[in-house]
């Protein structure tokens, strides 16, 4: 009987969604080798300063930290190499096309690990943030908190 196993990572980065407003998403598949794997399901993993590019056609990601496997040996992973991401072509053409107009970027929101044991990155479709609209962010917070803690007494 197989075992089930928990898998609550859900590493996201909070510092993109702050810097850019989200258009679309997408959820991609990621190429690792067999210690990455393992650093992720334990939660050593972080997004901050990542972003993704184009080359020959196919999506990458660029500065993500995946922390080198404790119990890795001389076969243990580079901690910020560039990584693969699995996308549909239909996908990667509508991505590559729109990225490529001013003021758009591709950055991954969140990393997590889904029902089948599989580490899976989704990738949203950006727009720069100007400076008042990151104000107007922090005020809809700032406002919310007030809203929980008055309806908490």
């Amino acid at each position: 009987m197989k075992e089930k196993t928990n898998n609550n990572v859900n590493i996201k980065n909070k510092r993109a969604s702050f810097d850019y407003e989200f258009i679309d998403t997408y959820t991609a598949g990621i190429v690792l080798t067999g210690t990455e794997i393992k650093s992720i399901r334990q939660g050593k993993a972080s997004l901050v300063d990542t972003y993704c590019f184009f080359s020959k056609g196919e999506l990458w990601v660029k500065n993500m930290h995946i922390a080198e496997y404790f119990y890795g040996s001389y076969n243990n992973h580079l901690a910020r190499r560039d990584r693969k991401l699995l996308l549909t072509k239909k996908e990667l053409r509508k991505l590559e096309r729109t990225s490529a107009e001013p003021g758009f970027t591709i950055v991954p929101a969140r990393l997590y690990i889904n029902e089948k044991g599989l580490a899976k990155v989704v990738v949203a479709l950006a727009k720069g943030k100007k400076q008042y609209d990151k104000r107007q962010t922090l005020k809809e917070r700032e406002d919310k908190r007030m809203m929980d803690r008055m309806f908490k007494r």
